[in-house]
């Protein structure tokens, strides 16, 4: 979501994209700060302070002066780096654009003067359409390649994944909480203006740019990552678990013996996970999940907690209760971290779409060709083609006990 390709002037990749974990963007954030006080950045762009966002990758590169950047004709974010090896077009989709930390979320316009007190080269930036833009047919060589008709139209979808997954939820509505649960879980509430405010800014929350003129007031949390390296890790071991195993193992550990907060910079390159996992244990004195079920139900019990967390946080911004919680992505077909997400949060959790991305891309590419009329409408079709499922809360004292745990782990954050 925040990766991007630099083009020549005659349109050639210069290098291949870099992956936002990379160890090239440690300590550009706070040297970035050092520049430009946070407060400044927050004001111009409303987005969460994330090593990994664009702006502190092209400030990593301008602090190596990396050649690459006097060489380059044009930026493309990595979705719009597709549209134009489809289409011939370079420009940047909205709802990605403003996820980058270089956009102006109230004015909606590149963050110029931020990048240029940055020595980040501007010349760089892209023309910005809105989604639903049609920017033209597919490439000839590229129909020809595929066997379509060069009459097939490329049109900008909700570019980033979580603009689309946001605009398939049915039922969303101003009473509701969204996660967007993958790899990361995006955590937030849809508002029709960006929320800049002083406690915006010290819970470190992110205001993107949704369909029809939205943002998505929002926090990124480390989400299934934690699993998913886990499992990667007892693969690499010679243990292939499904997901299925990894859950019932899961049930049967003791509950609430490990808790870590998601989102400790420990995690986000760990190696080895589980590792990881024991060590933070070991370090804020609790009991070490040692067996695979109490890895895996250390990695979920801390993920719904934090998503109660993240919950109070948006209750706080909003001034209201949020009565459902509706996840959407892969993380929704997680039975248990659906049910976990209902305790820790007292809330019922509304489950599916599943993919709610791709239905979310469709549904735009539909309001650009006039088959709906709005983003209202193409809920309500969402609704009607999938199953959701609905969980109720359950075991609120233990919760409760868990999250006052939980929530002392602030202070002891790696």
């Amino acid at each position: 979501g925040v990766d991007f390709g630099l083009l020549d002037r005659a349109g050639r990749l210069l290098g291949n994209p870099y992956h936002y974990r990379d160890s090239r963007n440690d300590g550009m954030l706070e040297r970035a700060l050092e520049v430009v006080p946070r407060e400044e950045v927050f004001a111009q762009t409303g987005i969460q302070f994330m090593q990994i966002n664009t702006l502190y990758q092209l400030y990593s590169m301008v602090q190596s002066a990396d050649p690459q950047l006097q060489a380059a004709d044009v930026l493309l974010p990595m979705p719009n780096l597709f549209y134009y090896w489809l289409s011939g077009q370079k420009a940047a989709e909205y709802t990605h654009a403003t996820t980058t930390q270089c956009f102006n979320a109230s004015d909606r316009v590149w963050a110029t003067g931020l990048l240029e007190r940055l020595s980040i080269p501007t010349r760089l930036l892209p023309a910005v359409v809105e989604p639903g833009t049609v920017l033209g047919d597919l490439l000839p060589e590229v129909a020809a390649e595929v066997g379509l008709p060069q009459t097939v139209q490329v049109i900008a979808a909700a570019s980033h994944d979580t603009a689309s997954a946001v605009a398939a939820i049915p039922g969303l509505d101003s009473r509701s909480a969204y996660i967007s649960s993958g790899t990361w879980s995006l955590m937030g509430v849809e508002t029709s203006q960006p929320v800049l405010t002083p406690a915006a800014l010290a819970h470190n929350f992110t205001n993107e740019g949704g369909v029809g003129g939205t943002i998505r007031l929002l926090k990124n949390i480390a989400g299934l990552w934690l699993l998913q390296e886990c499992r990667r890790r007892w693969q690499s071991e010679g243990h292939s678990y499904n997901w299925e195993e990894l859950l019932s193992l899961a049930e049967q550990a003791p509950a609430f013996r490990s808790l870590v907060d998601p989102d400790a910079t420990t995690f986000l390159t760990p190696g080895d996970m589980p590792a990881a996992l024991r060590a933070y244990c070991r370090r804020t004195g609790q009991d070490q999940p040692e067996s695979v079920g109490a890895v895996v139900r250390c990695c979920l019990e801390s993920l719904a907690l934090k998503y109660r967390q993240v919950l109070g946080d948006l209750e706080d911004l909003v001034g209201h209760r949020l009565e459902t919680v509706r996840i959407v992505g892969g993380g929704s077909q997680n039975r248990r971290l659906c049910q976990f997400t209902a305790d820790a949060c007292n809330r019922q959790v509304v489950a599916g779409p599943v993919e709610a991305t791709a239905l979310g891309n469709i549904l735009v590419q539909a309001m650009a060709d006039g088959e709906l009329a709005g983003i209202a409408e193409g809920r309500q079709a969402v609704g009607a083609s999938v199953q959701l499922e609905l969980y109720e809360p359950q075991n609120r004292v233990a919760w409760d006990d868990a999250y006052a745990r939980f929530s002392s782990l602030e202070v002891l954050r790696p």
